[in-house]
């Protein structure tokens, strides 16, 4: 599997917050962002159907093994 990069604009007060979030989870900032858009995709999956490709978002990120 490709791993692309992806460049965002995000307001720096946002950021500290988002990495705050991500320490506080035991992740480092770009996981927190993977396992964000991974549950974005689900529930968008849940409430509209699959969406067809290739690769399941589930396999892109792994656990934070904090369960």
């Amino acid at each position: 599997m490709a791993v692309k990069s992806v460049s965002i604009r995000i307001e720096e007060e946002m950021l500290e917050k988002l990495g705050y979030v991500a320490e506080y989870e035991g992740r480092s900032l770009n996981s927190q962002i993977l396992v964000l858009v991974r549950e974005c995709i689900q529930k968008y999956e849940a409430d509209h159907g699959e969406i067809s490709g290739r690769v399941k978002p589930d396999v892109n990120v792994k656990p934070s093994g904090r369960y």
